[in-house]
């Protein structure tokens, strides 16, 4: 093997090594990001379904609040749902930041580990 062949030969290794590292930091930024969505929908849909679960129970209390008190215990309930919406849309947005951060983290690890 002459040292001309060597030459061109080390720069294709080197490129084919380079290129399994990115596809195994890729595998696992996938790996990651998979479960962070995983987590996000379980979380959303726990949130969904709670709040459902609230309105439906400040509905129902709403309609015997009507017929046993008056106006003014239903605007308390009112209320009450409302707050408990804000803080399902709080928990959904904290949630969301949560994951744009874990991706910002994860793009910068794959940059780093590729240069």
């Amino acid at each position: 093997m002459s040292c001309s062949s060597m030459r061109t030969s080390m720069p294709r290794q080197g490129n084919g090594l380079f290129i399994l590292k990115v596809v195994v930091v890729l595998e696992d930024v996938v790996e990651v990001v998979v479960v962070v969505v995983v987590v996000v929908v379980v979380v959303v849909v726990v949130v969904v379904v709670v709040v459902v679960v609230v309105v439906v129970v400040v509905v129902v209390v709403e309609v015997v609040v009507v017929v046993v008190e008056g106006v003014v215990v239903v605007v308390v309930v009112v209320v009450v749902v409302v707050v408990v919406e804000v803080i399902a849309v709080v928990v959904v947005v904290v949630v969301v930041e949560e994951v744009v951060v874990v991706v910002v983290v994860v793009v910068v690890v794959v940059v780093v580990v590729v240069s």
